[in-house]
């Protein structure tokens, strides 16, 4: 059964009454500024900035190390970023954690909300963030998430 989160939470998705989960939908644009690298030029560092558009609207900030070589098809990455903006019809700020590898032509990506981040009005939210890119280079993001 379903309700629709305008009424429910004031959202314009979805809001599924059995798990409690509300889906997020929207674009980002990033822009990565690289730095100095670390641990004697083995790990690359990049501090990155972002803007959300759709569901969520808002900026983010955070800082990206990864090591290997992404042109050979080899590497990973870890990203700390922090997002503040409106979330449906609430605002406050959280965090976000990436988790990323690839090799031999697969790739998989862990995007989690860090439980404990949120303030405001999204003190308490938990979730999991989902990316795809378009052929364009367009950032697409699914936030699924609980409050």
């Amino acid at each position: 059964m379903e309700c629709w989160a305008r009424r429910c939470k004031g959202l314009d998705r979805p809001l599924r009454i059995g798990s409690m989960r509300i889906i997020a939908t929207g674009t980002f644009d990033v822009q990565l500024n690289p730095c100095p690298a670390e641990l004697d030029g083995a790990v690359n560092r990049f501090n990155m900035t972002k803007t959300f558009k759709g569901d969520l609207q808002g900026n983010g900030i955070g800082v990206m190390l990864s090591c290997g070589n992404p042109q050979l098809g080899s590497a990973g990455y870890v990203v700390l970023e922090t997002v503040r903006g409106q979330l449906g019809n609430r605002q406050g700020a959280f965090a976000l954690q990436q988790y990323a590898t690839m090799h031999d032509g697969s790739q998989i990506l862990y995007y989690d909300v860090v439980p404990g981040s949120g303030e405001g009005d999204l003190n308490g939210i938990t979730g999991k963030f989902r990316l795809t890119i378009d052929a364009d280079g367009t950032h697409n993001y699914e936030l699924e998430y609980d409050l």
